[in-house]
């Protein structure tokens, strides 16, 4: 093919782009109703979507505030930019053709499905240098549940964006040692610290294993080492002159922050100094000082600088952490989950690291070994919070797939079996078949009618549980008190203050905050456990049918959410 892109790698590419737009079809026919109503996903998704209909719709590139959330006036969020821009491509190419609701259904739609084919893309490149066939890692990186969910029409978060940079950082990790594979994985990892820190001890490892190779291939190793420095500097460089937002300084390191910034620049000083010593060192046991030196330099010096990053979360008040951020599912760790959760969230990601270790250990090479300890990162993280499943479960896919190509000629009941434990959905299925419920539509406070309902009210702010609160927001001209983001210390303080005083005293929280509209689900507020039914406080006496008389009902009975508006608020007439 010339010059051009090598036969299999277009062959990969093609089979890549042929599956995902096969099960993106699926899994776009199965959810279109929702996608029809712009309900999407995940509440995340869906603010998400509303930062970027605020940005196309005239707010400042730099302005990340969701002014209709949280106290005024408004919450800036820890999000970045750099997630936005696909999916506002999309809107704005398509907007002139189809209309702009009609090019929204679109991008949210495509974009995931898109990061899907990338990263199915990537999978297939790591087979093909671990020399596993790549037909089989992409049908196991196909079926890799729960990665596979971040890539289902509608999840237009970072989160499946923020995989493919992992992906890509580990492709070229393992790539021959040229300047371009080195840039490759630097700008995979300046990009990921630019729209967040969730993946960062995945990073740190695909920087490690760089170093490792780089001190024990000599001057093999020298271009890689250079271009990953220079990449990683210069794209932190460039980030911080495109994408810092308004709360740059914003005192946390819980996104792309100034304190987030100065410790990565400060980490990509390490590889600087390794590039620098190679050009005169070429004995490993030289270079193995060097990296020993300028790696502890720098993460004292970054962790010195900003001590916050080794809690970014540290900030959140107390009573949320516990009430709240801590029955969060996806941020509990393994043993705090149910056993379904546990089956479905870790079953392939442990099966893949079993699979890894045992490839490390059988061909003793470098390639196996940097896979290797990619994974026991994704697992470890795994362990600490449900959310490294994703990650964890799509890295196993290479290592997996090896298994089922050594099960090929020994039989179809071990063919059969290696292929059972290398699917995904199988563990999914297992672990979440049990625990799944069906929500009858009439009490479902999310379904569209519901939301419809509420955003047919005159404009105003509403307090409602967390959850129910970010589904609204970005079907509504309300404004929310509460929302599922850990910066909203005084909204969602507020909220939990109304719902668990005496309707006495709720009633001045409630004016205290200019709130017009209270709203509650059957099945909110679950993190009160017992007090949210305590008949003595205003969440069990609504839910009782005891309405106080500065409460005036709003919706019909039956309907959900109970929607009440305060007596003598005018905004809300």
């Amino acid at each position: 093919m010339g010059s051009g892109l090598p036969r299999c790698a277009v062959r990969d590419s093609i089979h890549a782009v042929g599956l995902a737009l096969l099960l993106g079809a699926a899994w776009t026919a199965r959810d279109h109703a929702g996608l029809a109503a712009l309900r999407l996903p995940d509440a995340d998704d869906g603010l998400r979507l509303q930062q970027v209909r605020d940005w196309l719709g005239g707010q400042g590139f730099a302005d990340l505030t969701q002014y209709r959330l949280g106290p005024p006036p408004g919450l800036p969020m820890h999000w970045s930019r750099i997630a936005d821009l696909a999916p506002a491509a999309m809107i704005l190419l398509g907007t002139p053709i189809l209309g702009s609701y009609a090019a929204t259904i679109v991008a949210v739609t495509a974009v995931p499905i898109l990061w899907f084919a990338v990263a199915l893309m990537l999978v297939a490149g790591i087979a093909r240098r671990l020399a596993v066939p790549p037909g089989a890692a992409l049908l196991v990186a196909a079926l890799a549940y729960p990665a596979t969910t971040i890539f289902a029409p509608g999840r237009i978060d970072h989160h499946g964006l923020q995989l493919v940079l992992v992906l890509a950082l580990l492709r070229a990790a393992l790539a021959a040692g040229t300047m371009g594979a080195g840039a490759a994985a630097g700008a995979a990892s300046a990009i990921s610290l630019g729209i967040g820190l969730e993946t960062a001890p995945i990073l740190a490892v695909g920087g490690l294993g760089i170093a490792v190779r780089w001190v024990r291939e000599g001057r093999a190793g020298q271009a890689r080492m250079a271009g990953y420095a220079m990449a990683l500097l210069i794209g932190l460089g460039v980030e911080r002159a495109l994408f810092a937002t308004r709360g740059w300084d914003y005192p946390a390191c819980d996104g792309f922050t100034a304190t987030l910034w100065r410790a990565a620049m400060l980490g990509a000083l390490a590889p600087a100094m390794m590039a620098g010593g190679g050009v005169v060192l070429e004995d490993p046991r030289g270079r193995l000082v060097v990296l020993l030196a300028s790696g502890g330099t720098a993460v004292c010096a970054a962790l010195l600088v900003s001590p916050a990053c080794l809690s970014p979360y540290g900030a959140v008040d107390p009573v949320l952490a516990r009430v709240w951020l801590a029955k969060v599912a996806e941020a509990q760790t393994i043993t705090a989950a149910s056993w379904a959760q546990g089956i479905a969230f870790g079953g392939v990601a442990f099966a893949g690291l079993a699979a890894a270790a045992w490839q490390a250990w059988r061909s003793r090479t470098t390639a196996w070994t940097i896979l290797l300890a990619f994974q026991l990162v994704a697992v470890l993280i795994l362990l600490v919070q449900l959310r490294g499943a994703y990650v964890a479960a799509m890295l196993g896919a290479p290592a997996l797939a090896a298994m089922v190509s050594a099960a090929r000629g020994r039989g179809p009941l071990l063919l059969g079996a290696t292929w059972l434990g290398s699917a995904g959905i199988v563990y999914g299925m297992a672990g979440e078949a049990p625990a799944e419920r069906a929500v009858p539509a009439a009490t479902d406070c999310t379904a569209p009618a519901a939301l419809a309902r509420v955003a047919a009210l005159p404009p105003g702010l509403v307090v409602a549980p967390i959850d129910f609160s970010a589904d609204l927001l970005p079907v509504s001209r309300h404004r929310v008190l509460a929302g599922p983001y850990h910066r909203n210390t005084q909204g969602n303080r507020a909220m939990l203050d109304l719902f668990q005083s005496p309707p006495v005293q709720a009633e001045a929280v409630a004016r205290r905050w200019g709130v017009d509209y209270v709203a509650l689900c059957p099945d909110g507020l679950g993190e009160l456990g017992a007090a949210g039914s305590d008949l003595n406080r205003l969440a069990g006496a609504l839910r009782a049918g005891q309405v106080p008389g500065w409460l005036a009902p709003v919706s019909k009975p039956g309907e959900v959410p109970n929607v009440y508006r305060l007596v003598g608020r005018g905004s809300a007439h």
